[in-house]
């Protein structure tokens, strides 16, 4: 029987998990927005550099949609919980300068009007698009999971800590090319791969214990020509290990398939082709989007050698992964010392600016201990 403690800890947890939920969505929609009203995706694809640039507009367009997202989930999670702000962390910067070199700090005001006018400024003036930002900021989506809404979880929200990539391979959403996602199949690009990453940590050790995914562009309706999308969540903590995402069943037949970055070095590749061979090595973008492949079971591993991947890149997805009996481990540790998770919570102090919060050594992520072992295995001796 739960004390009145941990009673009280479980129920802020469960409606920790159902806000982030919500946000993520939010998130979603403004993503949505960006690319589905004119005026935001004018702002968004004909972003130019040098003499072609229009000095009237924000520097970087696609950062600021970023930083938006970052912004109203950092305000949303703290007004909720305010045991938790100065812990929530993402990848950008919210500090802007117009075209004419003002500064501006971008943030989440407590009205419609009154972050619109703040988004005006960094837009130059442009509030037909800043009106267009602050409405999808402040409308609050409708969420249900019944699952996640039934979930007890023992945690205290000011042991926890988290991190943000509010449009994890932004290139791809910037882009924009739209591909039929077919089930059971993984696509190498696309909008698709562009994710919303929410994960949470503890503070003391580092471990992962709760994530959420939001695929803002998962199906789009040929008759309206609108993008919805879909969530998943993890949450693996104390004996917990429970997730919106049932354990992959293994196809007998089909053997166990990699997916790496079209990127990644030769000898990687190599060396992976001749343990697996060559048609079960697939490429896809967004580290995000590869591991959420494993978490859904299109891959049943992920190989990254370079420290290429930031701690809001693998926060999230690892949680997930934790939950299904797998994780992410941290590739070049591994090859030394034996099987060494990531974690979250310390920066690599001799490092500056983002590098501090580098995934370094690179990365597996697995959902079978069996297949990162014989990873390990087969790419030690070769890095």
């Amino acid at each position: 029987m739960l004390t009145k403690l941990a009673l009280f800890f479980s129920l802020g947890m469960a409606d920790l998990l159902r806000l982030l939920l919500q946000v993520a969505e939010k998130a979603a929609n403004v993503a949505r927005v960006c690319r589905q009203e004119a005026p935001l995706f004018q702002l968004l694809v004909q972003e130019k550099t040098g003499d072609d640039k229009n000095k009237k507009f924000v520097q970087d367009f696609k950062t600021l949609a970023d930083v938006v997202i970052q912004e109203m989930i950092r305000h949303d999670v703290g007004a909720q919980f305010p045991e938790m702000v100065g812990f929530i962390h993402g990848e950008e910067s919210n500090k802007f300068e117009n075209g004419l070199g003002e500064s501006v700090t971008v943030t989440v005001c407590s009205t419609e009007g009154e972050t619109a006018t703040l988004l005006a400024s960094v837009l130059d003036n442009n509030h037909t698009a800043a009106s267009l930002l602050a409405r999808a900021i402040h409308r609050d989506p409708v969420t249900t999971d019944a699952q996640a809404d039934a979930l007890m979880v023992p945690l205290n929200p000011s042991d926890l800590g988290i991190w943000i990539d509010p449009i994890d391979a932004t290139s791809q959403y910037i882009e924009g090319r739209e591909e039929v996602l077919e089930e059971g199949r993984l696509f190498p690009s696309g909008l698709h791969c562009a994710l919303v990453l929410i994960g949470v940590y503890l503070r003391s050790s580092g471990e992962p214990v709760m994530g959420v995914i939001n695929q803002p562009f998962n199906y789009k309706d040929p008759a309206s020509g609108s993008w919805s999308g879909r969530h998943f969540w993890g949450v693996s903590c104390g004996g917990v290990n429970t997730s919106s995402e049932s354990r992959p069943k293994d196809v007998p037949d089909r053997g166990p398939s990699v997916v790496l970055s079209s990127s990644e070095k030769q000898v990687v590749k190599e060396a992976l082709i001749s343990f697996y061979g060559p048609d079960k090595l697939m490429y896809a973008s967004g580290a995000g989007y590869k591991i959420l492949c494993v978490i859904q079971g299109l891959a049943d591993i992920y190989v990254l050698s370079e420290g290429s991947t930031f701690k809001w890149d693998s926060c999230a997805p690892h949680a997930l992964l934790r939950a299904l009996g797998g994780g992410v481990a941290d590739l070049a540790e591994s090859l030394q010392d034996g099987q060494t998770e990531l974690t979250y919570h310390q920066p690599r102090e001799e490092c500056k600016g983002a590098d501090r919060w580098a995934n370094h050594g690179g990365l597996v992520a697995y959902r079978d201990q069996a297949q990162l072992h014989s990873v390990i295995r087969t790419l030690k001796g070769k890095l």
